[in-house]
């Protein structure tokens, strides 16, 4: 299928335009993107999180295609039953086809909540993608900090005053957890580079067994950026190598974007408000900066 913007722009955008997102927010662009390189409806099982808030608010649903909810925990194994079913019933002759599973959860729902049935949906082998949209927090309850959540950033949990200046522990490198345990295909992403997010998107999909998608979803309330800015926080991201754009296939890695030259991480940083207690405190901007530097150098040393 062809990738330019064209020809995405003749096939279903998928979620309809009456989702209740914020202003600003990153999901609906990752989900559009998704729906419309697909070659095929799926199957759509939806952690509880922002997304599924946003788009089945009781009694109506923005979703074209089969969508099921479940709660924070279990958006693996739920998707593991949805999959292993239509397997049953196309063996019976019940269905046409199988349809491919997607299943969907924020980084609480990824990265803490459900890290434990995601791990053992990927060790039994079930032929499904996961894509965690990571908003680097539980936003839709609250803005408590996630263990994806980057040190010094303020949430209401790690608040910024006499007795706090953010949260203090670095975030959990999810991507390389999944990558432990051998999958086909794992990715990192960002909604500002759609051409690099729809090809992996297609290379996941198109991956038998499970395939992992950690694609970065500016959150606007949570990062308090003015909302015309979301793509430009999420390309900040990458430019400054704070989310570097990879993949793994087959257990070979491979930058699929280098910035040259890279911005200093004080860029991203100064255009978000859960960082501005940190800019006028040199020492944390460049403790932060020695954090990026040797994730990138930790990542690229792994290319050779």
């Amino acid at each position: 299928m062809s990738l330019n913007l064209r020809e995405l722009s003749k096939r279903s955008q998928g979620l309809a335009p009456g989702h209740r997102a914020c202003a600003g927010c990153g999901i609906p662009v990752l989900v559009r993107l998704l729906l419309a390189v697909a070659p095929d409806p799926p199957v759509v099982v939806n952690a509880t999180g922002c997304l599924e808030v946003v788009s089945t608010i009781y009694p109506y649903s923005a979703w074209p295609v089969p969508w099921l909810h479940n709660a924070f925990e279990n958006a693996a194994a739920t998707a593991s039953g949805v999959e292993a079913a239509a397997r049953a019933l196309f063996a019976r002759g019940r269905i046409r086809r199988v349809p491919k599973v997607v299943a969907i959860g924020g980084d609480g729902g990824t990265y803490d909540i459900g890290l434990q049935s995601l791990s053992g949906a990927i060790e039994r082998g079930h032929d499904f993608l996961y894509i965690c949209y990571n908003n680097e927090g539980y936003m839709n309850t609250g803005i408590q900090r996630s263990s994806a959540t980057p040190p010094g950033a303020r949430t209401t949990t790690t608040p910024v005053g006499a007795h706090g200046r953010g949260k203090l522990e670095p975030r959990k490198d999810l991507t390389e957890i999944v990558v432990a345990h051998g999958v086909r295909y794992a990715a990192q992403a960002s909604i500002s580079h759609w051409g690099d997010l729809a090809k992996k998107l297609q290379k996941a999909l198109a991956t038998p067994g499970p395939t992992f998608l950690n694609v970065l979803t500016p959150c606007q309330p949570g990062w308090d950026y003015p909302p015309e800015d979301l793509v430009e926080i999420a390309r900040l991201a990458v430019e400054t190598r704070y989310w570097p754009l990879y993949e793994v296939a087959d257990g070979r890695y491979r930058l699929t974007f280098t910035p040259r030259p890279p911005l200093p991480v004080r860029a991203w940083l100064e255009r978000q408000g859960r960082f501005r207690h940190l800019l006028d405190d040199p020492e944390a901007v460049e403790r932060f900066q020695a954090w990026v530097d040797a994730n990138w150098d930790r990542l690229t040393a792994r290319l050779k």
